[in-house]
């Protein structure tokens, strides 16, 4: 099996074909984005030097609504990984019902290396180069992996200079002071802490004291790690790009969190001196000064820890056929896209692991830059209790028909069963639609 992830997303598309009531002709459609723009972008940086960088954007399908999809800063991006997460960006709002298509953009560099206004630069650069593809009812950015809401207000500033107002709709995940909404930050962590709440509903087991490795401490996994800390799990291990810290106790959550967000690293964390800080034991307070620090371990190997559910939330293609006979997990939520490969899918079927496919358990960012897209649109805003409400509302009805259809058509895996969802669903919109000219 290829580890390209343009032909993972088709070999996903073609698994779930055979149950899916869609026209060979309408499918063959789906198999192609509708365009792909290639763009230069000389950027002068702080030192002097001009650099030239390359970036993309792919319009992948517009059957159900306008684009939507997010802009990564990221040294691997390729043409091929940028269509591949505008396909899974448009199954993913076809399944949680958003009136959207699914769209992706990325630029080749190294964000660690660029300094804030190198970042500026190069964004307002990128901007300019896709501006006659984006606009608030074609194509919609928001931010993605290495991008965040800065890049955002960038963006649409850059946006709204050509078009001589302010167009704060252009993307999603703005500052708030500037048309953002509350929760949009949090948004992709929380919809994976309640899809998890609701796997273990489906399976009749009690989240509570349960262990949870998620591999990827930004802000989704982050988020998701505080979110299920709060609900009761047991986090046992998180990472970063310099490894992964374990405690089979459970980490102390908001201490690595406070840590990671003042700009430290894992294995700093896990390193540093903690001799300050009470520790509790079954008789209390010991208080005794010392800390008991987490065991450093690689990413690859906390993948393959004994743990309830594994949440992979860094980057595509991380569980593979070299690697998934080890996985002991008993459940995965894919808060990342497309970490699991066609191959590695098709073991954890045979050994029934259930995993919550990527474009169900991460679709909470979509659907918050929806609800902030929507208030954009009306100029009105909406509290954070609004948006957090609706955003569980839309990704539990989402869970909850994906789980009717595998059930229903006893299907091998819940993957198949999201992906019958939304290609059904986008089909339907292109059959009534038809073809033009």
């Amino acid at each position: 099996m290829t580890d390209d992830p343009f032909e993972n997303m088709l070999a996903q598309m073609d698994r779930a074909k055979e149950y899916a009531d869609v026209d060979d002709g309408v499918f063959e459609r789906l198999k192609h984005p509708e365009r792909t723009l290639k763009v230069t972008l000389p950027v002068e940086l702080d030192s002097g030097e001009v650099k030239v960088f390359e970036g993309y954007r792919c319009q992948f399908d517009s059957a159900r609504g306008p684009f939507k999809g997010g802009v990564r800063y990221h040294p691997s991006v390729t043409q091929r990984e940028v269509e591949a997460l505008a396909g899974w960006m448009t199954w993913k709002t076809a399944l949680v019902d958003l009136p959207y298509g699914g769209a992706k953009g990325g630029v080749i560099c190294e964000p660690k290396d660029l300094t804030q206004n190198d970042l500026e630069s190069l964004t307002r650069r990128y901007t300019e180069g896709i501006r006659r593809m984006i606009g608030p009812e074609t194509d919609v950015p928001a931010p993605d992996m290495n991008t965040n809401s800065q890049t955002m207000a960038w963006m649409m500033d850059t946006y709204s200079m050509y078009e001589g107002h302010s167009v704060p709709q252009v993307v999603t995940g703005k500052p708030l002071e500037i048309g953002g909404t509350p929760g949009r930050v949090e948004a992709t962590g929380r919809g994976v802490s309640i899809v998890t709440e609701r796997l273990f509903e489906y399976l009749d087991r009690d989240l509570s004291g349960a262990s949870v490795a998620i591999q990827g401490f930004g802000n989704v996994g982050s988020n998701a790690a505080k979110l299920l800390d709060e609900a009761g799990a047991r986090i046992v291990a998180t990472s970063d790009v310099t490894g992964a810290a374990y405690d089979p106790e459970g980490l102390d959550v908001s201490a690595l969190d406070a840590h990671v967000t003042a700009g430290g690293l894992i294995d700093e964390y896990v390193a540093g001196d903690r001799r300050d800080v009470p520790i509790a034991d079954g008789d209390g307070d010991r208080g005794d000064g010392w800390w008991d620090a987490p065991e450093m371990i690689s990413n690859e190997e906390l993948l393959t820890l004994d743990v309830d559910v594994l949440i992979p939330a860094a980057v595509e293609g991380v569980i593979t056929a070299d690697n998934v006979r080890e996985l002991r997990a008993s459940a995965i939520v894919e808060a990342a896209n497309g970490p699991t490969t066609v191959a590695a899918d098709e073991v954890l079927t045979e050994r029934d692991v259930q995993v919550v496919p990527d474009i169900l358990a991460n679709a909470g960012g979509v659907i918050v830059s929806y609800l902030e897209w929507v208030q954009n649109a009306q100029e009105f805003s909406w509290p954070l209790e609004t948006v957090n409400a609706e955003l569980e509302r839309r990704i539990g009805r989402a869970f909850d028909q994906t789980i009717e259809q595998y059930d229903a058509k006893d299907l091998p895996d819940l993957r198949t069963a999201a992906y019958t969802l939304a290609l059904e669903r986008t089909a339907s919109a292109h059959e009534y639609r038809g073809l033009f000219p």
